[in-house]
Formats: C-alpha cells, structure tokens, sequence
C-alpha cells in the first residue's frame, strides 16, 4: 500500500468517526428518550443540538490552531479527546451530563475534521484533489450508511453502546497516525479568535433555544423575544470582531471569494433540510409507524447508502461538469426526494412505497452536494488554508444541522393536528430548505483552483517528515 493510501485511510477514520456518531446517536434518540423518560422532546434535542452548535462554534478556532500549532497535532489531539468523551457519554447518569460529554464529544471532533482533509490534500496533485474530496466525502457517506443498521444493533443491548464503540476505533487510530502522518503547520499563522466562537457559540445557543421553545413559550413572548435579539446582537458582536481581528472566526476571504461565499451558504441551508430529515425519519418509523430501533435503522440505510455511492462519483463529475451544476442536481434529487414522502405519507406502514423511494432519491442528492460543496469551499484555498477553509464549511454544515433539528422539533414536538399532519409540514420545511440550498449552489459560479489570496506555504516539521517520502 502506497503512502498516499495509508494516509487517506488512516485521516479518513476521523470522519468515518464523526459521521457515524451522527447517524447513530439518531438512530438511538427514540431509546435515550425512554431512558430520560421525564424529559421532553425539546429538553433531548439538546444531546444532538449541543453537539452541532459547539462543533459549528469551535471548528474555525480549531482548524486556525492546526495550521499554527500543525494538523497531525491537532488530527490526534481530536481523535484522543472524541474517544474520551464518547466513553463519558456511555457512562452519563443524565441528560444533563450527557450534553456536557456531547459538547466534549463536538470538541474532538471539531479538531479532526479540519485536519483530515487538510493532511490529506496535500499529498495529491492539484488535477487529482477533486477525486481525493470524492474519496473524503465517500468515507462520510460509508459511515452514514454503516450507522443506521449499527445503530439499531447496538441499541439492542442499550444505547450506551453506541458511544462505546468510538473507544476503540479511536485508540486504533491515535496508534496509527502517530507514526505515519507527517507534521504539516503554516508558521506564520495568528491566535485563533476564541472570544468570537464563544460569542458565536452563545448566540447560535440562544436562537435555538428560542425555535424550540417557540411553541410553548408563545413566538411574541418576551422570552423568545428576548432570545432572538440578543442572538442578533451577539451575531453582530461577531461581525465586528471579524472586521479587525488577526485571526476572525470568518476570514475576509471568505466572504471576498463567490464560490467559497455562496457554498457556506448552500451547506447551511442544504443541512437544515438533511438534519431535520435525519432526525424526523426516526422519529416518525418509531413514533407513528412504530417500528423498532433496529427496523428503522434498516429502514433509513438505504438512503446513506445511496448518499456513499454517489460520493466519489458526485466529486469526479464536479471536476468535470463543474461543481454548481452537479451540486445543484444533487439538491434538486434531495427535494424530490422529500416531495415524494410528502405527497405519500400516511399512518399505514407502506415502507416500499412511501418511504423507500425518497430514501433513494434523497440518498442520491446527498452523494452529489457532498464532495460539490468540500470543493467549491477548499478548492480556491492555497493549501496553508485547507484546515481553515474546511473548518468553515463544517461550522455552516454544523449550523445548518442545529437549526433544522430546532425547527422540525418545533413543528413536529407539539402537533396542533394528526401526528401526520405535524410530519407532512416538517417535509415542507426539508423540501423548502432544499430547493434555496440548490438556487445558492447554481449561483456558486465556476470553482477556480487555488484562486484566493495567497497564504505562505505550510512548513513541514523536519524531525517528523525525515525519512518519508510521497508515494
């Protein structure tokens, strides 16, 4: 095996870590809950919104660390942190505790994903890094697709164990990395902006807080008011530190360049519609067709399937074709998808006729915004921006999913009507979510390769690249 394979195998266990964590900690949403049995819906949604929104709010700093301090650095501190606290989140004795490990969980995981796929750009030749963000986003897809039916399998002997499971995956990896990644930093880089992604941090927290009480604290009381500004005051604090700071949470280039622009925009509203989606069809298999947490997690693995056969295909054919359009089919595939459960729905179980098909069709869209989007927002990049420039993209992805979980738990969590009724406008929101996330990636315009400022090139630290040498 070459050293370009063992390094992409090797990085790639982090994302395999962090999107099957995902899908599996869904899958077990219906079992936590009866665990927690005091607890409401909106109270739970925290175990997975706490997650996204300290992962949204930390992976800028920590992709801003790694190109300073260096990518493997940060790479294994990730893997060793995410270990830790997935074997707290198994020995949490409420849910309290459980969020507090799922904000460490987010932690680990918000310093692995950066890195990943910023060790792994390196070591391919520009004409071949958009196949190297298809094989990225594959990795995440086979974990997606791996995740449902594990999920179910582990929450058979308690849900615990779908924590349980990241221990020794991770220590794997921590033993691998360690003697095989090569040290890659940029010298020259600033102290990430910390104040900001706490700032950030806690005005995601307030406006979530704000959608999934809404309904039962009233939508013009003073409490969701009150949330609701200060989440725009402290969104506009953040603006103004990224104005001036060294090192901002939002680099100016970001904002500067269409493609990089325009994607972070696609991803957080393409995530909006693919958190409630994912979360939404657990709870409706499980609540209104009530089927089992192992029936349901076989259920919904078509979809992620789908979504990692078309990964590495949807990166191949960005390249070519050009990432807006494919991106743009691929949100499209994902709306149809929605539209046709929508247009199905019903109390009976009809699996074969309602649900399978849009799991295809939405699977399909998956596979192709993925790598479109890693593209269109690393692809203008110099290479001493990777980490960075992926962090972004993953705090919109994060972002996205946080406020969609928020949202579909305020439309489905107190049902004014029929439990369908509820489900069938959630799906309005994910079709809706979808389709402005299509018109955001067409408007991304053609993706130039390392077309952004210039950054200086990354040092490689010598006592750890003595010895190697790229495949």
């Amino acid at each position: 095996m070459s050293r370009r394979a063992k390094v992409t195998l090797t990085v790639s266990v982090g994302v395999f870590m962090a999107s099957l964590d995902l899908f599996i900690v869904n899958i077990a949403f219906p079992d936590i809950r009866r665990q927690f049995h005091g607890t409401s819906l909106a109270g739970l949604s925290w175990v997975l919104n706490a997650y996204g929104i300290a992962f949204a709010g930390l992976l800028v700093p920590a992709g801003r660390w790694a190109d300073r301090s260096g990518r493997k650095r940060g790479f294994m501190a990730g893997l060793a942190l995410f270990s830790c606290a997935s074997a707290a989140c198994a020995a949490a004795p409420s849910v309290l505790v459980l969020v507090g490990a799922r904000i460490a969980q987010a932690a680990g995981a918000a310093m692995m994903l950066p890195t990943s796929l910023g060790l792994l750009l390196p070591e391919y030749p520009t004409d071949r890094r958009g196949a190297a963000v298809g094989i990225w986003a594959a990795v995440g897809g086979v974990a997606a697709a791996a995740g449902p039916p594990i999920g179910g399998l582990l929450v058979q002997a308690g849900w615990r164990w779908v924590f349980i499971v990241n221990v020794p995956i991770g220590l794997a990896a921590l033993l691998a990395a360690s003697g095989l990644l090569r040290e890659l930093r940029d010298g020259t880089g600033k102290r990430p902006d910390l104040v900001g992604a706490a700032l950030f941090s806690v005005a995601i927290s307030a406006l979530t807080l704000a959608i999934v009480q809404g309904p039962a604290w009233g939508w013009g009381g003073g409490r969701v008011l009150g949330l609701l500004i200060g989440a725009a005051a402290l969104l506009l604090a953040v603006a103004a530190r990224s104005a001036r700071h060294p090192a901002p949470l939002i680099e100016p280039v970001i904002l500067r360049t269409r493609a990089i622009a325009l994607a972070n925009v696609g991803a957080l509203l393409f995530f909006c519609a693919f958190g409630a989606l994912l979360l939404g069809s657990v709870l409706f298999l499980t609540t209104v067709w009530h089927h089992s947490v192992l029936r349901a997690g076989l259920e919904i693995a078509p979809g992620p399937a789908t979504a990692a056969m078309f990964a590495f295909p949807g990166g191949v054919l960005g390249q070519r074709l050009g990432q807006r359009f494919v991106g743009a089919a691929g949100a499209l595939l994902f709306a149809a998808g929605g539209l046709w459960f929508r247009a199905h729905i019903g109390a009976s179980p009809d699996y074969a006729g309602e649900l399978l098909p849009a799991q295809l069709m939405s699977g399909a869209g998956v596979g192709l915004v993925l790598p479109t989007l890693s593209a269109a927002a690393t692809g203008p990049l110099p290479a001493a921006r990777f980490s960075t420039g992926t962090a972004v993209l993953g705090m919109s992805r994060q972002l996205g999913s946080a406020l969609g979980v928020a949202i579909l738990v305020a439309i489905v969590g107190q049902p004014s009507g029929s439990a369908v009724a509820a489900f069938r406008s959630g799906w309005t929101f994910i079709v809706t979510a979808a389709l402005c996330a299509g018109a955001a990636l067409l408007a991304v315009g053609p993706v130039s390769i390392g077309s952004a400022e210039p950054a200086p090139a990354p040092v490689r630290a010598a006592p750890e690249a003595a010895g190697t040498s790229a495949a």
